[in-house]
């Protein structure tokens, strides 16, 4: 099969710009975070203390992480991570065996943030602003459903 560039995929383009920006926010945020290192206005980690605004302001569980906090955080910087990068090059190169491992991550993600979502929304301190918090967020759950529709329908794979 043809392989055909992927600016003329825009859907492909969409998703590959989206997981490349989730790559070095698991890498930055999440796995540092997830490894212990504070969200605060001192974190020896500098973009924890840009995070520490917005967990004052929408996401307070960032501030004193509980278990599953901590859990999905090592998921983003340990599993999803290194998983979107193969992602992102199976979308590239069209290849095949992103069907299996774009199925296999949709269903890991989407998951993670069923759990990540339970605890904001459920937890001690859900956020204040719910539109605002979910323009924020939603992208990590409908990214990967969007990839999982993808290679699941895909002819091009």
């Amino acid at each position: 099969m043809s392989q055909t560039n992927i600016l003329r995929r825009p859907l492909d383009l969409l998703l590959v710009l989206f997981f490349s920006v989730a790559v070095i926010y698991a890498l930055l945020f999440s796995l540092p975070e997830g490894l212990g290192v504070p969200v605060a206005a001192d974190s020896p980690w500098p973009p924890l203390q840009w995070l520490y605004d917005w967990a004052v302001a929408e996401e307070p569980a960032h501030l004193d992480p509980p278990p599953n906090l901590i859990a999905a955080t090592l998921f983003d910087g340990l599993f999803q991570a290194p998983l979107l990068i193969g992602v992102i090059i199976g979308l590239i190169g069209q290849r095949s065996w992103l069907r299996p491992l774009g199925l296999f991550y949709a269903g890991a993600a989407m998951t993670n943030m069923f759990f990540y979502f339970t605890q904001t929304f459920l937890g001690p301190h859900p956020p204040p602003n719910t539109a605002y918090y979910l323009v924020f967020n939603l992208p990590w759950l409908l990214a990967p459903a969007l990839l999982g529709l993808r290679v699941l329908l895909a002819r091009d794979l």
